[in-house]
C-alpha cells in the first residue's frame, strides 16, 4: 500500500504542467545553450561565466514563460521574483558545482575543452531537474 501511494505522489508531478515546463525548457535550452557554447567555444570565455550567461539569459525567458504559460500564475510581487532568483541560483550552483568535479573524476584524461563541454551538458541536465521542482513547489506553488 505504501508503494502504491508513493507512485501516486510521483505521478501527480508528471501532468500537463510538466509538459508545458518541458516545452519552455526547449526554448530556454536553445537560447541559453547557444549563448553558453558560443561564449565558451568561440569567445574563449571561461566555464563559469559562459554557463552563468546561459542561466541569466535563459532565466529571463523562463520566468515569463513559466509564470504565465506553464504555471498560469498571475501574482505580481517582488517576493516571487526574489524566490525565482534564489531558486535559479541554488539550482545553478548545485548543478554546475557537482558537474565539473564529477566529469573530471569520471573522465580524467579528457582535454580541458572537451571536459568543460561535457561538464556543461551534465550541469544542464541536473539544473533542469532541480529547477522544475523548485519552480513548481517553491516559486509558483499554488
Amino acid at each position: 500500500m505504501k508503494v502504491k501511494n508513493q507512485i501516486k505522489k510521483i505521478c501527480k508531478c508528471f501532468d500537463i504542467t510538466t509538459i508545458k515546463f518541458i516545452l519552455v525548457g526547449i526554448v530556454n535550452t536553445i537560447v541559453g545553450t547557444g549563448v553558453m557554447f558560443f561564449l565558451y567555444n568561440f569567445c574563449s570565455v571561461n566555464y563559469w561565466i559562459a554557463s552563468a550567461s546561459n542561466y541569466i539569459v535563459g532565466s529571463i525567458v523562463s520566468y515569463f514563460l513559466n509564470k504565465y504559460f506553464t504555471f498560469k500564475n498571475t501574482e505580481r510581487s517582488t517576493r516571487q521574483i526574489v524566490k525565482f532568483i534564489i531558486n535559479i541560483s541554488v539550482c545553478y550552483f548545485i548543478a554546475y558545482g557537482v558537474a565539473r568535479p564529477v566529469v573530471a573524476t569520471l573522465l580524467p584524461g579528457a582535454r580541458e575543452k572537451a571536459g568543460g563541454n561535457i561538464a556543461m551538458l551534465v550541469g544542464m541536465s541536473l539544473f533542469v531537474i532541480l529547477n522544475y521542482f523548485g519552480q513548481r513547489f517553491y516559486v509558483f506553488r499554488k
